[in-house]
């Protein structure tokens, strides 16, 4: 697996990863047969397979599906980012044979699925901390707590100001950049963060975290927030705030130490998909089988091995 960490930066706000409907010079091609490290023929697959969903999915997914390509350049596999909300907004038209999240599905996007008769089901992916961040020319914030969060992005029709904060901090007015409301990030933040209270009405709101990066690089009174892999591609202008003393990073994410910004990272597949399109069956085993490493790669945590061996055993249960 080649190097990914850091390789995000040039994901776009709703384009398309079409990647696997070419192969390289030396791969297989479709129809035909290859060898394996053992000796034995395995056929090619062939078709395509859709989905769509999370920016901050989008890493891992980006990584997958470019490698997937050069084993399987007989599957065209087309991957949209349009957000956690927009995805699933698109798997319940029946649209996509997947959908990215980085939260669990709503209630109410369960009842329409079922009222869509689309059986789904629920694979982890990777574990991601929720990054609060400021530029790098920032020289003032270090360390925010829950509360603190809530005083800044919970709208209550004043302006908000880094003094209002702490005292010996600018008289300057803060500066909001946040992940669109179709975001999963946007849903988590706005659940475990500001507890359903509006968000603050003069945020830049944007899918596209690339959007959010720049502007807040830009800004020494900007503040924002995205999922961990993104600070980490930009770790050079940008600064993580702690949150309640606790620094993100491998290992408070993983244990949860990082709380209440730890999270998993999803992918929702079409049981009807999965059973009958040969290309998403082996696209989703092949996602499962290197979501771990691909999530390291580029700047997410692992699951335990014991939970990929869960989502591939529920995956091969769909074949049966």
């Amino acid at each position: 697996m080649r190097i990914w960490k850091y390789a995000m930066a040039s994901t776009i706000l709703g384009s398309a990863l079409v990647l696997g409907a070419c192969g390289g010079g030396n791969a297989t091609q479709p129809g035909e047969t290859a060898t394996t490290e053992q000796g034995t023929e395995a056929e090619q697959a062939e078709g395509s397979v859709s989905g769509d969903g999370s920016s901050t999915v989008a890493p891992i997914m980006e990584g997958i599906v470019e490698e997937y390509a050069a084993e399987e350049p007989g599957v065209q596999v087309t991957v949209g980012v349009s957000g956690t909300g927009g995805g699933f907004e698109k798997f319940i038209q029946g649209e996509t044979d997947f959908s990215n999240a980085s939260r669990p599905i709503k209630d109410e996007e369960k009842a329409s699925l079922e009222e869509a008769g689309i059986d789904y089901t629920e694979f982890l992916l990777a574990y991601d901390g929720l990054t609060v961040v400021v530029s790098k020319d920032n020289d003032w914030v270090e360390d925010l707590t829950v509360e603190d969060l809530k005083k800044m992005w919970i709208e209550d029709g004043t302006t908000k100001k880094w003094s209002d904060i702490n005292p010996e901090w600018p008289d300057e007015e803060i500066v909001f950049y946040s992940p669109g409301t179709d975001s999963g990030t946007y849903d988590y933040f706005n659940e475990v963060i500001l507890e359903e209270e509006d968000l603050v009405s003069n945020a830049t709101l944007s899918e596209d975290d690339n959007v959010l990066v720049q502007g807040i690089q830009a800004d020494p009174n900007a503040i924002g927030f995205f999922g961990y892999a993104y600070y980490l591609a930009n770790q050079d202008t940008l600064k993580a705030v702690k949150i309640g003393g606790v620094e993100p990073n491998n290992e408070t994410i993983e244990t949860g130490e990082y709380a209440p910004l730890s999270r998993p990272l999803f992918t929702y597949a079409s049981n009807k998909a999965l059973a009958e399109n040969e290309a998403a069956y082996n696209f989703m085993k092949y996602t499962l089988e290197n979501a771990g490493e691909m999530a390291e790669s580029v700047g997410y945590v692992a699951l335990p091995e014991e939970e990929y061996e869960k989502g591939l055993a529920d995956l091969e249960a769909l074949k049966k």
